[in-house]
């Protein structure tokens, strides 16, 4: 027999699926890494990044073992295509349970040219510009959200957004373009100021 970590991944999956364990450990090994690094590039937090971790290949599990994992050499797509779901929808959680109001974003006292020297205001209003375009962003439609998150926060080309969140380079493109034209409306009608000089 073929030494596993020479197999492709659907060959791993098909020997998975007929019960050798060991081939499930080489995909695991394979792959945790990038999938890893995916969530917590995205949810920020060790314990949240474990949490979805263990939950994506719970499922990943779950369909192999089900016979429900289609064969189409995009093993790895398909991976983050579920951790990608699985951050979606604990934002989705996450907002209901502490929905933001724009009424209680407020200006920052300790903006005040007069109180600090112009080093540290820089980096005031360096910072408070990126919570509110954080802000923003939070309050972008999840879809919307996710584009702009995988192409400006994590460098991704709209064919690979495209194909882990599978839609069509259009669609994408789409989302991108509304996502701004959003984050756009929210600072004319916010009155918000995106500038550090």
């Amino acid at each position: 027999m073929r030494n596993l970590k020479t197999m492709t991944d659907e060959e791993l999956v098909v020997l998975y699926a007929e019960g050798n364990n060991s081939a499930f450990d080489v995909l695991l090994n394979r792959h945790k890494g990038s999938v890893h690094s995916y969530i917590f590039y995205i949810v920020r937090d060790r314990d949240l990044t474990e949490d979805i971790f263990q939950e994506t290949f719970v499922k990943v599990i779950m369909t192999i073992k089900q016979g429900r994992y289609t064969e189409n050499g995009k093993f790895k797509a398909w991976i983050m295509r579920i951790a990608h779901n699985l951050i979606i929808d604990n934002f989705r959680q996450e907002r209901n349970e502490n929905s933001i109001s724009n009424d209680e974003v407020e200006g920052d006292l300790f903006n005040d040219s007069r109180l600090c020297e112009k080093t540290i205001e820089d980096e005031m209003v360096q910072e408070q510009v990126f919570d509110d375009v954080k802000k923003m962003i939070r309050h972008l439609p999840d879809h919307q959200r996710a584009v702009l998150e995988m192409r400006y926060y994590q460098d991704m080309s709209f064919k690979e957004i495209a194909e882990l969140t599978g839609v069509s380079i259009n669609t994408a493109l789409g989302r991108m373009r509304y996502a701004i034209l959003n984050m756009r409306r929210m600072v004319e009608e916010n009155k918000i100021e995106l500038s550090f000089v």
